[in-house]
């Protein structure tokens, strides 16, 4: 009863705001116990299948399973705080500078990620993925903008591109849009639709067409096919075909057979993603997303709501206060560890020619937002000597 009043209330609250959401700070009830920062911990969290295409010779198969890949990664992406059975959430909203890193390691592979949001108004995240001893990198970017509608609508803008070294091959992975559904029924859940490419440098095209529930909720969520096929064919004949529910099951089959390759369960055992490994908190930078949310996601756990918004505050009122500062001296925030492109992308625009209307749209994130390997991978703390996000000077 106390969530359906608290749903309604969020809904009254969004339906009374214009414009974009993404900066608005929901109402603690909804907050996951987890940064916009962590986000992108779908790519990595599963090691074998991150490097899996690197381990195959054949390089139809390696697209086939660049596209299970990015499949299996939907569940963890869009589901945040909750699951198939409980309500999502809304991560925090990651303040200008803040850095999450980790690793996940499944006995064969370990992959690593670090993510910084590189800016605030408005909000870009980068990241950069990667498993050395494997020769895969993966590196995006993201702008969010939010709106309300009766469902919440999200929009992604960016995207990721994933390098496999041995094969000095390139994927152009999207990024979907996705309607936040479940005001009515007292239950929030995510809801993909449309329809995305992912495109080889090796020709490989897959297109993905998403679909789920009705505006009242009928029909099955979740729901998807897709086929790949070689941009040299006219035709556009399938090699393999893929469908099902991305947070449930999928089936691929060999389109020229019809023979079932496999079928992917999300929810089995051996599928749940690896341990993730960090340092322990009072190790972790300041400006690192679990030191510097810490206790806003212990009151959220703990669901002291009154606290975790006290807690929040504090950060908030001291990032706007260094705004302010930068303001009045006349100088901008420098990210650490990524830097805009500006211009034009020619290996982006390769390979989104073989996908219609996808373009860069590079003036709404401030550029293409490129990693510097070099600084992530010879990672050196503290990250702002002196300075910590809630402006408190440390020796």
């Amino acid at each position: 009863m106390a969530q359906s009043s608290n749903l309604g209330a969020f809904f009254k609250f969004l339906a009374s705001v214009s414009g974009d959401l993404a900066n608005i700070t929901a109402p603690s009830h909804f907050l996951a116990s987890s940064s916009v920062t962590e986000v992108s911990n779908c790519w990595t969290e599963r090691p074998a299948l991150f490097a899996a295409p690197a381990l195959e010779s054949d390089p139809e198969k390696r697209s086939l399973l660049v596209l299970k890949w990015m499949l299996a990664s939907l569940k963890s992406q869009f589901y945040v705080g909750g699951s198939t059975e409980t309500s999502i959430k809304k991560p925090l909203n990651a303040f200008l500078g803040e850095v999450f890193t980790a690793s996940w390691t499944d006995g064969s592979s370990t992959a690593n990620i670090l993510s910084e949001q590189v800016s605030h108004h408005p909000p870009i995240t980068a990241c950069c993925a990667w498993d050395k001893e494997n020769g895969v990198r993966g590196e995006g970017y993201c702008r969010v903008e939010m709106t309300f509608n009766g469902h919440v609508n999200v929009r992604q803008i960016g995207h990721c591109l994933l390098h496999l070294d041995k094969y000095d091959e390139d994927y152009l992975i999207p990024l979907p849009d996705v309607q936040v559904k479940g005001f009515l029924s007292g239950r929030l859940y995510p809801e993909i639709k449309g329809t995305y490419h992912i495109v080889a440098s090796t020709g490989y095209v897959s297109v993905i067409t998403f679909s789920g529930t009705s505006l009242f909720g009928g029909g099955e969520s979740n729901r998807f096919v897709a086929k790949m096929y070689h941009r040299d064919d006219p035709k556009q004949k399938a090699i393999y075909e893929v469908s099902g529910r991305w947070s449930d099951r999928f089936v691929i089959r060999d389109a020229r057979t019809s023979v079932v390759v496999q079928e992917y369960d999300t929810n089995a055992p051996y599928h749940t993603p690896s341990p993730l490994t960090l340092p322990p908190t009072q190790d972790q930078d300041p400006w690192e997303s679990r030191r510097a949310w810490g206790h806003v996601i212990s009151s959220l756990k703990s669901s002291d709501f009154g606290a975790s918004a006290a807690e929040k505050s504090k950060i908030e009122n001291a990032q706007r206060e260094m705004r302010a500062d930068e303001a009045q001296r006349n100088t901008t925030w420098t990210p650490l560890f990524f830097a805009p492109l500006k211009g034009s992308f020619e290996l982006f625009a390769t390979l989104a020619s073989a996908a219609t209307g996808w373009s860069l749209q590079s003036e709404a994130t401030k550029g293409v937002w490129k990693a510097d390997m070099e600084k992530i991978q010879h990672l050196s703390r503290p990250f702002h000597k002196g300075v910590t996000p809630t402006g408190s000077v440390t020796l």
